[in-house]
């Protein structure tokens, strides 16, 4: 499993019965997380004195329960970046802490290169992987259907104050995206992405990730260069498991430009007990 350590902003403390007690910044926060299937005490007297906690609904979704005053935003700092944390509907915070070893790894890759990149980040959220890319010296295109997220990330953008830096934000379903740049002919070295299992796009267009992800992956090598890097997917959706995604990308990627591939589990380090909790899979190709 692949793990990013010595975060000092961010913090999984413990996790038992169904919950992840997190800190962010010098916030606790208790989250659901339906794989937490285990009981292991809640010892940890934060367990007890945190300052917000997300209560599920049966009827979908859920609400907040604030023990203490939590601003309505607050920052945390991943390397030289500034992340905006909200709590949100449906549990999110805006940050998905476990991709803090995927933007190491694309900052790492980026360095390496010693050439100009343009990558493209889809699906790209509240662009913490766009700024990792950017602060490593790439010009990124970041693509998301949501213009809240969007404007969120442009707002990371300046709060790390490298918004002067070459971007390009743009609200937009991805795959109708992906086929107007194959028309414009626009390349990229390198591409992120991090797909939703299912959603909808600006124009109620549907995504299913086990339908659509394999003409999409095609649909997105056309967007590359004659001298591509790398290719980062992201999965939460447990019947992709690495694996099966390691496969797709042999049968797309390396056939076609060689390279190779990787894949594994994500996840992040519990502090109570020294264990890593899985958070998800990303598979990798890069030439």
């Amino acid at each position: 499993m692949r793990v990013y350590e010595n975060w000092k902003d961010y913090e999984l403390i413990d996790c038992s019965d169904g919950e992840r007690l997190e800190r962010w910044g010098n916030i606790i926060l208790i989250r659901p997380d339906p794989q937490i299937i285990w009981s292991s005490g809640k010892k940890n007297p934060l367990w007890y004195n945190a300052h917000a906690r997300y209560h599920r609904s049966n009827k979908g979704g859920g609400s907040w329960e604030m023990y203490k005053k939590v601003p309505d935003s607050w920052s945390i700092e991943f390397k030289n970046l500034i992340f905006n944390v909200k709590p949100m509907g449906f549990k999110h915070t805006g940050v998905f802490p476990e991709q803090a070893v995927n933007w190491d790894w694309a900052q790492k890759k980026i360095k390496s290169e010693n050439r100009p990149l343009n990558i493209l980040n889809l699906f790209g959220y509240t662009g913490c992987a766009t700024l990792a890319c950017m602060d490593a010296g790439a010009k990124v295109c970041h693509v998301d259907a949501s213009k809240g997220m969007v404007n969120w990330a442009k707002e990371n953008a300046q709060a790390s104050e490298i918004a002067d830096k070459p971007v390009r934000w743009l609200v937009d379903d991805c795959v109708k995206f992906v086929q107007r740049e194959i028309r414009r002919g626009n390349k990229y070295e390198g591409i992120i992405m991090d797909p939703p299992s299912y959603g909808r796009g600006p124009g109620g267009e549907v995504w299913k990730i086990e339908d659509k992800l394999y003409s999409f992956l095609e649909l997105c090598i056309q967007v590359l260069s004659d001298n591509p890097s790398f290719l980062i997917l992201n999965s939460y959706t447990t019947g992709l498991s690495p694996a099966v995604m390691e496969y797709l990308l042999n049968v797309l990627f390396v056939s076609r430009f060689g390279g190779k591939v990787s894949s594994d589990e994500i996840g992040l380090k519990v502090t109570e007990s020294g264990l890593c909790l899985p958070c998800g899979s990303t598979v990798i190709w890069e030439k």
